[in-house]
């Protein structure tokens, strides 16, 4: 016997050491090292595919941190209840506007650049095209679009105010043409020496079952997918764009989407923001029941800082906390402002790739058909990367500064009476609570088929609590909805004929008066 092994029989109370353990964990440690080779070896198919598509290692290398996360690290996706705090007391815009000088302001607002989400197609509402360029209302009898209602907001900024206030979109390869064409054409928008546009990154769609890179011969477009808008970070690194707005004495950055035409530039919040001295602050607004399955802004109880959690990251065990309104009042509105110096020291220490939380997509690689192969999606969220700042805050906001369009529903509130777009153009309301709009997702869910049913315009909703539509319904003019209005499925074509009120009972008699 070995002084080794007696050493071990006097450690252990004289007995016999425990071989088969030992062998245990030899055998899960080969078990690891061979799973994450075999890991390796499948993301190389992936990394191989997106060189020869032309993506950057940068792109790789932020793929490669979504990939290993979703194989290797399925228990850290979620974020407990137990483990974090409600975010409470956070001070409102009207609080923070009756603390600064307003003089003062545009000295703040002066030092500020402007980045909007631009890479969605609006494949949910059926577009095929960049859905900035989805009409929103008339006005002075021109069609607006988001992107007009966007640069006009940018151009009254730059005009009342004397300040440069440049806008840059995060483009994706689908909607860069289409964007860069719109700014081009219009006249009165110039910028030379701040790039109009950044391209985020691609990645591959996953096998579900395996982690290949999908393949479908039939629309290779589709084997792609953007990263989320998370991506921001790992191409405003590689963009070199934050060099470019420091060396133009820039110092903040305000980033929101581009479909959420409440977002405007803000003096007041620029100051405030200058003012705290935070790296980060991300605007929150008053969760509504309508809201208690988005994102929310929670406390880190280790650390003491911000995170955004995702419904997606919430345990089953914890989704009635999580959707209680009471609880965690605040939901993320997706529109953050940051300094550019913190931002490119945190750029820096990571290589440009942020550690993000993962969202995991289930999906099919042919969005319109569920019979297609089940695939995966890996994203980041842009608002996490509160979880990486310390010191970073919150403001809350009103409704006024959120206001997106994400179904034909909310397009259906946009383009009614219950807006008007102003000469600034702000999107004008005068409370900013809307009614529900639950619309026959067979007849209008897509914008054709939408727009078809609403030839003339939307109906008034001034007097709508509430606005229910199941079946094939075509609307006439001047047609207006009050209260909890509903039209049922006739199961055939039906028509609202002109100048007709719409109530709980469907199309009123003439005489309901």
């Amino acid at each position: 016997m070995t002084e080794s092994t007696e050493g071990t029989q006097l450690s252990r109370g004289g007995e016999e050491p425990d071989v088969d353990n030992t062998a245990n964990k030899a055998n899960a440690s080969d078990t690891v090292t061979s799973t994450a080779n075999a890991d390796d070896a499948i993301f190389e198919h992936s990394a191989a595919k997106m060189r020869e598509h032309g993506m950057t290692e940068t792109a790789i290398s932020q793929f490669h941190h979504l990939f290993n996360v979703w194989r290797n690290e399925e228990a850290s996706s979620w974020i407990r209840e137990e483990d974090v705090e409600p975010l409470e007391r956070v001070p409102s815009f009207h609080d923070v506007y009756e603390t600064i000088n307003h003089d003062k302001a545009v000295d703040a607002f002066a030092k500020t650049a402007f980045l909007k989400l631009n890479g969605g197609l609006g494949t949910s509402m059926g577009l095929e095209c960049a859905k900035s360029l989805l009409p929103v209302r008339r006005h002075k009898a021109k069609q607006m679009r988001f992107i007009d209602i966007i640069i006009g907001q940018v151009l009254t900024a730059r005009t009342r105010l004397n300040v440069e206030l440049p806008l840059t979109f995060m483009n994706s390869f689908r909607t860069s043409a289409d964007t860069m064409k719109v700014l081009k054409h219009n006249r009165k928008f110039e910028q030379t020496e701040i790039p109009m546009e950044i391209i985020q990154h691609q990645e591959p769609k996953l096998v579900a079952a395996t982690g290949e890179p999908v393949s479908f011969p039939e629309n290779p477009d589709l084997e792609w997918c953007p990263p989320g808008h998370g991506d921001l970070f790992s191409t405003i690194w590689e963009s070199g764009l934050l060099d470019v707005l420091e060396e133009k004495g820039f110092k903040y950055l305000f980033i929101s989407n581009s479909d959420n035409l409440g977002a405007r530039p803000s003096r007041t919040l620029a100051q405030h923001f200058e003012n705290t001295g935070a790296p980060f602050m991300a605007e929150v607004a008053i969760r509504t029941p309508a809201d208690r399955k988005g994102g929310h802004i929670v406390r880190d109880k280790q650390t003491g800082r911000l995170m955004l959690r995702e419904m997606s990251q919430v345990h089953p065990d914890d989704k009635a906390a999580a959707q209680d309104i009471s609880k965690h009042p605040y939901f993320n509105t997706n529109s953050i402002w940051i300094r550019i110096d913190s931002l490119k020291a945190k750029l820096a220490e990571y290589n440009g790739v942020l550690p993000l939380p993962v969202i995991r997509n289930k999906k099919t690689v042919d969005p319109t058909n569920p019979d297609s192969e089940q695939v995966i999606q890996l994203e980041t969220a842009m608002g996490a990367a509160i979880g990486l700042f310390n010191g970073a805050i919150c403001v809350q906001v009103d409704r006024m500064r959120f206001l997106p369009v994400k179904t034909t529903n909310d397009l259906f509130i946009m383009r009614s009476d219950r807006f008007h777009l102003t000469d600034t153009y702000e999107m004008e309301d005068g409370n900013y609570v809307f009614p529900n709009v639950d619309l026959d997702p067979r007849f209008y869910k897509n914008i054709h088929d939408f727009d078809e049913r609403f030839p003339y315009t939307v109906p008034s909703l001034a007097a709508a609590n509430s606005v229910t539509i199941r079946g094939d319904w075509t609307f006439g003019r001047d047609v207006s909805m009050f209260a909890d209005a509903k039209l049922e499925d006739r199961e055939e074509p039906s028509y609202v004929p002109n100048g007709e009120y719409v109530g709980p009972q469907g199309i009123e008699p003439d005489d309901w008066v």
